[in-house]
């Protein structure tokens, strides 16, 4: 890790508190083995940049034996990216992706015109006591992208570009940032980052993307003399200079945004389309349930079960 100029912190007190235009407030949602609390989609901002989907999953902890179950569900129109502070999942999919991920590094999974995928804890996850605490997002793609063919990408914790400055230590999961650039596959400007801070110490936002947003997941940060604990989403105002201070027992962030997409973006269940037409139409494939000959095939070693599509 070493150290980064463009880290350099400024004055959190220069701006004004105008300079949040949105502070989000996740709800809580029950998917049975845990809860997650949802930031994006929110009725007051669908999106941050391209990010159009956020859920912090747990914490959460596991007896011997139990563990998260995801089963096999359908994606179109997005990548997902899965980044894990604590535990692990075993990702399938149906471009024959089998890949456990851990703390630290990266699943980056682009549905294009369609992918099924699964998420479990994995064997060895299972064999005794364990936590779940991780960062879960999807990115919408361009219109020139929707259609095309799934990938995979999998990039381990050394691949990513880290740096540090005074309290400062932050990962570049996505995307570019400080002069760095992370390795996995985009398709439109983007910048994700994992960011821890000591007490006291100072982060500034990159200042070189139209969107920008931050989501505290621990501690707290104080923003032009207003005080924000963890579990709130600030999207910011574009242009402006913004640096926070961590409050007094440190915190840890995930700070992201992007350019803005040329327009808005409709979504239902887990799919995300520039139009009506192509989720409806991706909505009765999965429905009709014609593995392997329609537009949906069941993930490579878990095609046992799979989630079906709801009513509405």
């Amino acid at each position: 890790m070493s150290w980064n100029p463009a880290l350099t912190p400024g004055n959190p007190d220069e701006i004004g508190l105008d300079a949040i235009e949105t502070v989000i407030v996740p709800r809580t949602r029950d998917l049975g083995d845990f809860e997650v609390r949802r930031a994006l989609p929110a009725p007051q901002r669908q999106m941050v940049g391209p990010f159009i989907f956020f859920d912090q999953a747990g914490p959460a902890e596991f007896l011997t034996g139990q563990g998260v179950d995801v089963r096999p569900h359908p994606h179109i129109g997005l990548g997902t990216v899965t980044f894990l502070y604590r535990g692990d999942f075993h990702h399938r999919d149906s471009i024959g992706t089998d890949q456990v991920i851990l703390p630290g590094a990266v699943n980056w999974m682009v549905a294009g015109k369609g992918v099924t995928h699964s998420e479990r804890t994995s064997e060895a996850g299972r064999k005794g006591p364990h936590s779940l605490y991780g960062i879960q997002t999807w990115i919408a793609l361009p219109e020139d992208r929707e259609d095309m063919d799934p990938i995979f990408e999998h990039h381990g914790k050394e691949t990513l570009p880290q740096f540090e400055a005074e309290g400062v230590q932050a990962t570049l999961i996505l995307g570019n940032a400080y002069g760095e650039k992370a390795p996995a596959t985009l398709y439109s400007e983007t910048f994700y980052l994992d960011v821890a801070l000591a007490p006291g110490a100072r982060f500034p936002l990159p200042d070189d993307h139209e969107d920008r947003g931050l989501y505290i997941t621990e501690g707290s940060v104080t923003i032009a003399g207003d005080t924000f604990e963890a579990g709130r989403m600030m999207v910011f105002r574009p242009g402006d200079k913004i640096t926070v201070a961590a409050g007094s027992q440190g915190a840890r962030l995930m700070a992201l945004g992007g350019a803005t997409l040329n327009g808005p973006r409709y979504v239902w269940w887990n799919f995300v389309a520039s139009s009506r037409e192509k989720i409806a139409h991706a909505r009765e494939e999965w429905r009709a349930a014609n593995w392997g000959e329609g537009q949906f095939e069941l993930p490579t070693g878990d095609k046992h079960e799979y989630i079906r599509a709801p009513e509405k």
